[in-house]
């Protein structure tokens, strides 16, 4: 599959790798295995909202952090492996930092988990889970990290 193509016909482009907020890298390649580190929507090098789901973001919005987070989860991914060699999307985490009434976090991390989909359909179907935080680094809304399969 070619995964930038699908990008392209979704009206969408992979993103320059956001740099790294403190001691760690984007992402790790264990034998047929990508780990990313959490990813946080960054678009041109600046968070695309800040605040709390859903008093400051709206679940939609925050829903759209998501698939934002992801793109830039699938840029660390392409650091160390080239996305068409991308079997299966293992597993998502996400993390959404909201206020402790709310409790529609699955909904927010669909964003990530529909856009997945999107790209590689049943490849894109993954073990995932869905939390809720206090906070997240830099006062992002969501947070993303992901496992592939090459």
């Amino acid at each position: 599959m070619d995964v930038l193509a699908r990008l392209s016909a979704l009206g969408l482009t992979l993103p320059p790798v956001p740099k790294p907020v403190a001691a760690y890298v984007p992402a790790v390649r264990v034998g047929d295995l990508v780990y990313t580190s959490g990813q946080l929507p960054f678009r041109d090098g600046k968070l695309v909202a800040t605040g709390l789901v859903p008093i400051d973001v709206s679940v939609e919005e925050a829903y759209q952090a998501c698939r934002i987070s992801v793109l830039n989860a699938l840029a660390a991914v392409a650091m160390v492996a080239d996305l068409d060699q991308v079997r299966q999307v293992v597993r998502v985490g996400g993390f959404v930092a909201a206020d402790a009434s709310f409790h529609d976090h699955p909904k927010v991390v669909n964003g990530a988990s529909d856009l997945l989909m999107e790209i590689w359909q049943q490849a894109g179907q993954h073990a995932r889970t869905a939390v809720g935080v206090a906070s997240l680094p830099l006062g992002a809304p969501v947070e993303i990290e992901m496992v592939v399969q090459l």
